[in-house]
């Protein structure tokens, strides 16, 4: 079972966390300790959010398909 329907909250923090990553993969980024810090708490956000208590295990499934609907929402807002 794939989920088609997460929290607005989460995919926001999910957007955030590909923004993060994203800056801190630039070539000479500035401020990497400053991003690393926002990209370990964006990371811990989105690994312990409420959402996932309703799913035993880690559900992988749905973490992948998390990441797959905020890059196609940030696209959206992009365009």
């Amino acid at each position: 079972m794939v989920l088609t329907s997460f929290p607005d909250d989460l995919v926001e923090t999910q957007q955030a966390l590909h923004r993060t990553y994203e800056a801190l993969a630039a070539s000479r980024p500035r401020h990497t300790a400053a991003l690393r810090r926002d990209l370990l708490r964006l990371s811990t956000v989105v690994f312990w959010h409420p959402f996932w208590s309703a799913f035993p295990g880690s559900f992988p499934a749905a973490r992948v398909e998390l990441r797959r609907q905020a890059r196609i929402r940030q696209a959206r807002q992009a365009a």
